[in-house]
């Protein structure tokens, strides 16, 4: 369905959480989800991992050896990664790991091609895989009561998608980019209840889940979302306390000076506009030291 019409018909939902998952099933396309659910209903296809990794970048070559191997470490088997138009060392640092198979590349030319690029990784890798997390370069899903992410969806399993907040980590006073990794730069973070981290990303369940309804929810065709403590969610992630004590996100927005102007030059994957500089003040929370 037009995004346009998509956006008038689910505007006239009160609820907001109900708002949402309408407005990606709409733009998806009501045909269109209910031949998926026929096709799934009749593949039998084993999925090949239990968790992996979707997300587009462009120009994030210094980070992704980081990146992924932290995830690695904590449980992810696979990565579909959209190549953005970058113009650095993007396919130099991934091509170790596309050799081996963890990484599936693809380039994806374009503008505002967040969303596009969603709902071809959706499309084409959704039998593949039980779990699909859809996070961003400078966010790390980090399991605080569990050894491995995976050892955290064993108990989700019920749930067609978790939503797990940010916990926001500032430039802690770094004005360069430094020598070493992301993690071990910036250990400074906001207070944990601040507005920020009511923010979201999902792991979703990919067989009832037909994509994404932006960069945080996920558009449900069936089955229930439920917070990191495992209850269903009854309100939109904006009107909710943010959790950060069973799983949380680390979300490096902004890094040192030098990294958030070089991020602001990049441009955004889903939206035209470029970032003011007032983005760098909203995102530089160091209130606690880890």
């Amino acid at each position: 369905m037009n995004k346009v019409l998509a956006e008038i018909i689910a505007g006239v939902i009160p609820h907001k959480m109900t708002r949402n998952r309408w407005r990606g099933l709409l733009r998806y396309g009501i045909l269109n989800v209910l031949k998926l659910q026929y096709r799934l209903k009749h593949d039998n296809t084993k999925p090949q991992y239990y968790l992996s990794v979707c997300a587009i970048a462009k120009n994030e070559g210094p980070y992704f050896k980081e990146w992924i191997e932290w995830h690695i470490s904590k449980g992810v088997e696979k990565f579909y990664i959209y190549d953005n138009e970058s113009t650095d060392c993007t396919k130099e640092v991934l091509q170790p790991y596309i050799e081996s198979g963890i990484v599936d590349y693809k380039y994806w030319p374009g503008r505002k091609m967040q969303l596009p690029a969603y709902d071809d990784c959706f499309d084409t890798h959704r039998t593949d895989t039980r779990w699909l997390a859809v996070i961003d370069l400078d966010e790390f899903i980090y399991p605080v009561k569990d050894a491995t992410i995976p050892d955290f969806l064993k108990r989700m399993e019920k749930f067609s998608s978790v939503e797990i907040n940010w916990l926001v980590y500032g430039s802690g006073g770094a004005k360069k980019k430094e020598q070493g990794g992301v993690m071990e730069r910036f250990r400074m973070h906001s207070l944990p209840d601040h507005r920020l981290n009511t923010h979201v990303k999902s792991i979703v369940d990919p067989r009832r889940v037909c994509t994404m309804t932006g960069c945080h929810e996920a558009a449900r065709m069936s089955g229930k979302s439920a917070d990191s403590h495992g209850v269903p969610l009854k309100k939109g992630f904006g009107d909710r306390m943010p959790q950060q004590d069973v799983i949380r996100i680390n979300h490096y927005a902004i890094k040192s000076y030098e990294e958030f102007l070089s991020k602001r030059a990049r441009g955004r994957a889903r939206i035209n506009t470029v970032r003011d500089f007032s983005y760098f003040d909203l995102y530089d929370l160091n209130d606690i030291k880890e």
